[in-house]
C-alpha cells in the first residue's frame, strides 16, 4: 500500500515508518524540513516537503503521489511541558490538530484518498463518576480556560477526520518507551527522579498509558483492518496517580512523591495540573480489541519494576 505519513519524525512516527517498510508498504514522509528528516528516517523513505500554511501545495503533492492511505501524526509538543503554561505551550499543537488536520483532509479528499488515520489522545474526557471511559463518552469541552483550547482542538481533529470515507481516530494513551517523557532524559523521568512531582489531593486522576511499540501495532491494525470510527489505543490497566507514581519513583531511583493539598497543587500546576492529578478519567481499549483484533503486550507495572 502507498502510505503517506505526516509526522514521520516524531516519537511514534519513526518506529511506525520502520514497521510499515518492514511490512512492504511504500512509505512517503510529509515533512517540513527534508534535510533534517534524513537524520532520523531510513534512506529508502521518500520525503515530500509540506507547508500547511500553503494548502494548495499540500493538495498538489498528494494528488501527484496518489497515496492509498494517509496517517496524521503531527504534533509540536515541547519536551518540557509545564502544566502552568499549557495554553501557550500547546498552541502550536492545537493549530496542527485544528487547522493542520483540515488541510490534510481536504487534500486527501481531492486526491481520492479513502483511508485517513489521525492521532488523538485518550485523556481529555469530561470528569465524572469513577470508571473507564469509552469512545462514546464526552470530551471535556467545558474545561477551564487554560486547557479548553487543547480539548477543542482534539474535538476538531476527530470531527474532521471522521469526514473521510474511511476516517479513523486513534486516541493514544500517554506514550511510554523509547523517546517518551518516561525514559532517562525525559521530562517526567527527570522530574520524578528529583522529587519535583507531588501527589495532589487524593491522587485520583487516572492515567492511561501505552508503550510506543503497542501504539505502533495498534496503528498497523487500524490501517489493515479498521473500519471508520474512534479507537482508544491504551493499556489494559489505566492507573490512578496515587498507584503508579510511587512505583515510577522507585523505578527512577528517586524520592517517594510527597503529598500536597489541592489548593497548593493549583498554585504549582494550575487547573490543568489539578485535572491530571485529581480528575482525569481512564480509558478502555475494549473497542480496539474487538474491532481491530489488537491487544497491548506491555504493562506499566512490568516495565517500571524496581
Amino acid at each position: 500500500m502507498r502510505v503517506w505519513i505526516a509526522g514521520g519524525t516524531g516519537v511514534i512516527g519513526r518506529p511506525l515508518v520502520k514497521a510499515l517498510m518492514e511490512l512492504g508498504h511504500e512509505v512517503t514522509a510529509m515533512v517540513r524540513d527534508p534535510d533534517a528528516a534524513k537524520r532520523v528516517l531510513p534512506e529508502a523513505v521518500a520525503r515530500v516537503r509540506i507547508d500547511l500554511n500553503a494548502p494548495e501545495t499540500v493538495a498538489e503533492a498528494m494528488a501527484q503521489g496518489r497515496p492509498e492511505a494517509v496517517i496524521h501524526q503531527l504534533t509540536a509538543i515541547p519536551p518540557h511541558l509545564d502544566a502552568r503554561k499549557v495554553a501557550k505551550q500547546m498552541a502550536p499543537t492545537n493549530w496542527l490538530r485544528s487547522v493542520g488536520t483540515r488541510v490534510l483532509v481536504d487534500a486527501a479528499k481531492a486526491a481520492g484518498v479513502r483511508r485517513f488515520i489521525a492521532q488523538s489522545i485518550a485523556f481529555v474526557h469530561r470528569p465524572g463518576p469513577p470508571g473507564l471511559r469509552t469512545e462514546e463518552d464526552p470530551l471535556y469541552l467545558d474545561a477551564p480556560a487554560p486547557f479548553q483550547a487543547m480539548v477543542k482542538a482534539v474535538d476538531d481533529l476527530e470531527r474532521t477526520t471522521l469526514e473521510m470515507p474511511e476516517g479513523m481516530v486513534l486516541r493514544y494513551g500517554y506514550f511510554t518507551g523509547a523517546h517518551s517523557i518516561f525514559v532517562p532524559g525525559g521530562n517526567m523521568y527527570e522530574s520524578v527522579r528529583k522529587g519535583m512531582v507531588p501527589l495532589v489531593g487524593d491522587g485520583n486522576g487516572v492515567f492511561s498509558f501505552i508503550h510506543i511499540d503497542d501504539a505502533v501495532a495498534g496503528t498497523l491494525a487500524a490501517l489493515e483492518k479498521g473500519i471508520p470510527g474512534i479507537y482508544q489505543i491504551v493499556e489494559d490497566e489505566p492507573a490512578a496517580a496515587r498507584d503508579w507514581l510511587p512505583v515510577f519513583a522507585r523505578h527512577c531511583g528517586g524520592w517517594q512523591p510527597w503529598k500536597v493539598p489541592v489548593w497548593m497543587g493549583r498554585l504549582g500546576g494550575g487547573p490543568y495540573g489539578v485535572f491530571l492529578m485529581c480528575e482525569m478519567q481512564g480509558a478502555t481499549n475494549t473497542k480496539a480489541a474487538e474491532v481491530l483484533g489488537w491487544r497491548p503486550q506491555r504493562s506499566w507495572r512490568e516495565y517500571w519494576k524496581s
